[in-house]
């Protein structure tokens, strides 16, 4: 048993009621890109703002023209094992609940049951003045069939369905609610929102009467996860974290796992179910 491995194992041996906090880094090996690197620096351009979303048509068919390209990438894309590894340490009794960061229903398709999608999901759109929702698939398909030039493009695919096109958006066509002919969004916290009070409020319940928090794949940059750190400092809870690189909350650790996530899940889930 590597030293990693050992520590994580005595981790949940010693805090086997864990809080699971997500983020982009566990869905990489799926194929679909994360924000930052391992500085916490942004690698890209930083993701829409969800006020300019709103008031700018021009951000709005941007943001939809290179979802054209970028959201079958992420529609396509299938749990990996670390998705897996956390469905199973679910079912052996060890995560309470599993908070996740990412958009992209993973953890649900990899068999998780006890989650909650901090930041929403991809795969749903929402009218942002009737509140009519349908699928994204629906709103990608019309959006192809209102702009068939664009189906063509190919770029380099960008976290959340996004991918980094760069052409002319002005003639492209947004394709508006069937009710009332509003804005329509993807049901998912954009950077600017604020994150669903009940949402937090459920997690941060369940964090208070769990032994530890464990979080993986996240860099803690934004606030909507890093606040999990600090109520978990508040309340005297051991705190891990299993993710490549530098984190917000690295003064707050009991324990830092800098390395390859799936792997080391990988092995210290069969160091648990031998047991």
């Amino acid at each position: 048993m590597s030293r990693l491995h050992h520590e994580l194992v005595e981790f949940i041996h010693q805090n086997p009621r864990l809080l699971v906090l997500t983020g982009a880094g566990i869905s990489t090996d799926s194929g679909i890109p994360d924000y930052r690197d391992q500085q916490g620096q942004w690698k890209r351009q930083q993701p829409v703002q969800h006020p300019d979303f709103m008031r700018c048509e021009h951000t709005r068919k941007r943001y939809w023209g290179r979802s054209l390209v970028g959201w079958p990438v992420m529609r396509d894309a299938q749990p990996n094992p670390a998705h897996s590894a956390l469905a199973r340490l679910e079912q052996l009794g060890h995560i309470s609940l599993l908070v996740t960061q990412n958009v992209d229903g993973l953890h649900q398709r990899a068999g998780s049951r006890k989650v909650v999608d901090l930041h929403g999901r991809s795969d749903q759109v929402v009218c942002m003045n009737c509140d009519y929702r349908c699928s994204r698939d629906e709103t990608h398909q019309r959006s192809a069939e209102l702009n068939p030039d664009f189906t063509h493009y190919t770029a380099a695919t960008a976290p959340d369905g996004d991918a980094d096109l760069e052409v002319d958006f002005s003639h492209f066509h947004v394709p508006a609610c069937y009710q009332c002919g509003g804005i329509l969004k993807p049901d998912v916290v954009f950077f600017g929102d604020n994150v669903p009070k009940e949402r937090v409020v459920a997690s941060l319940r369940t964090l208070e009467h769990a032994d530890g928090l464990l979080v993986i794949g996240s860099s803690l940059m934004v606030y909507s996860g890093f606040r999990f750190c600090l109520r978990a400092r508040e309340w005297n809870k051991p705190i891990a974290a299993l993710t490549l690189g530098t984190t917000r909350a690295d003064a707050l650790l009991s324990l830092k796992l800098s390395t390859p996530i799936t792997p080391l899940l990988q092995a210290a889930l069969s160091s648990l179910n031998r047991e």
